[in-house]
């Protein structure tokens, strides 16, 4: 393995690193099109019932909307948006991507059947794709080993912020278009809520476009020279396979538990605590954002000191950790009240942020520079791929077809999620062993 000297090592001839401000320009515009991207991925959770009411559709037909609608597409979509990123301008990739999901969030709002809506959820994970390979590609290109865990961190806190962010902006139009202050509004005024809050998502995404053109494209690193085919990139990748692979299904088995916490914990504050939807967005969001910024960003600058002692495995040692803790955050089930499920949510989101922040800083590190936008488009198909799919899917399937209870969503989500959680800790620890084990 790289140990972070020789990641940094610069070759003859190569360019010096970007400096500090241009770095941290690029991770800036990153995590605003992160909360963008988040945000229009995520507002579905606020909008079940309604959705359910103007469609008429069912819990496994939301869990769809929420899940496959969007991630089937994405999966696919980004293995081929990751290898554009390691051979085309990453920057621009990312502004084609931007505005795919934009105009196809927008698409949602006037969706008039499920199908409809599920054909521009298809649509959005399609832009959504290019996001994060061209964009942790980018950082790794303009940071040096020992700092690019706060840049990686920052760029994943966008969408912590995106998915908490999410839940307020939704839930603060909702009650906007309720009270009727949207009444006359061009393009929302005659739009019922739900569908408003998709409007304003979508047309946010024109100027965030428009800012990505501002960053620089870094000089790529540690090439083995020459043009790189696909085969061989995968051939660079799967020389890594012992530690890469349990910690990509680490990092997807939590994103399954990210995915059932984050899309069905306003159902379960609503159905069984009849919690108000203002209340949900503000305080769900506001913890879900304050442990993913802990456990993205936070944890990224404490690993990058423990990389300066400990090298690479450092920070898989710390994704065991708090993988483990977190496992509690999986107990909906036995949640008394709305308090515990927030500080559960938050718990959870803390814990899977610290182990997503790690195992992606981690990739990057050590994948070659030829390589890199492929292994995090690998992450992006198992996290979203499986981890959306089946973490909104499965709740919405147990409680329709095993439970045959609407109100039994937190024993949904544990069923699910807890199983997800304690596997997940496993894998990080199992990929932290082959780790040593080659370093020996």
């Amino acid at each position: 393995m790289n140990s972070s000297a020789a990641v940094d090592a610069a070759t003859p001839g190569e360019a010096p690193w970007p400096s500090p401000s241009r770095g941290w320009w690029a991770v800036g515009v990153f995590c605003i099109a992160a909360v963008l991207s988040y945000s229009d991925r995520q507002i579905l959770s606020l909008l079940v019932e309604p959705i359910r009411a103007d469609l008429h559709v069912s819990d496994a037909q939301i869990g769809l909307l929420q899940g496959a609608a969007f991630s089937l597409i994405y999966a696919v979509a980004g293995v081929a948006l990751g290898r554009a990123a390691d051979v085309l301008p990453r920057r621009l990739v990312i502004v084609a991507g931007v505005l795919v999901w934009s105009l196809a969030t927008l698409a949602c709002g006037y969706a008039t059947s499920f199908w409809s809506l599920f054909a521009a959820r298809a649509a959005v994970g399609i832009g959504e794709a290019a996001l994060a390979p061209a964009a942790t590609s980018i950082i790794a290109d303009s940071f040096q080993t020992h700092r690019r865990g706060a840049g990686v961190g920052v760029f994943l806190m966008g969408m912590v912020v995106g998915a908490g962010g999410a839940l307020a902006l939704g839930g603060f139009i909702l009650q906007a278009a309720q009270s009727g202050a949207l009444r006359g509004a061009p393009l929302l005024g005659a739009l019922a809520p739900w569908r408003a809050g998709l409007v304003v998502l979508g047309l946010a995404g024109l100027p965030v476009a428009l800012l990505t053109l501002t960053v620089a494209e870094p000089v790529r690193r540690h090439l083995a020279g020459g043009k790189t085919s696909l085969a061989q990139a995968a051939q660079a990748l799967f020389r890594l396979w012992r530690p890469l692979l349990p910690l990509y299904f680490a990092m997807g088995l939590a994103n399954i538990c990210d995915f059932a916490i984050l899309n069905w914990a306003p159902t379960l504050l609503i159905r069984r605590f009849h919690v108000g939807v203002g209340e949900i967005g503000s305080v769900l969001g506001a913890v879900v954002i304050v442990g993913g910024v802990a456990g993205s960003f936070g944890a990224g600058l404490v690993a990058d000191r423990m990389v300066i002692r400990a090298g690479a495995p450092a920070r898989l040692r710390l994704a065991v950790v708090a993988t483990a803790l977190g496992v509690i955050g999986a107990l909906l089930a036995i949640a008394p009240g709305p308090a515990v499920i927030f500080a559960m949510a938050g718990l959870w989101m803390l814990a899977s942020t610290t182990g997503q922040s790690m195992g992606i800083t981690f990739v990057q590190d050590v994948a070659p520079g030829e390589a890199r936008g492929l292994a995090a488009s690998l992450i992006s198909l198992v996290n979203i791929g499986a981890g959306l799919a089946l973490g909104a899917y499965l709740p919405a399937m147990i409680l329709d077809h095993v439970l045959g209870d609407p109100a039994a969503v937190g024993l949904a989500v544990t069923i699910v999620a807890l199983p997800c959680a304690i596997a997940s800790a496993g894998l990080y620890a199992l990929a932290l062993n082959r780790l040593r084990k080659a370093a020996a």
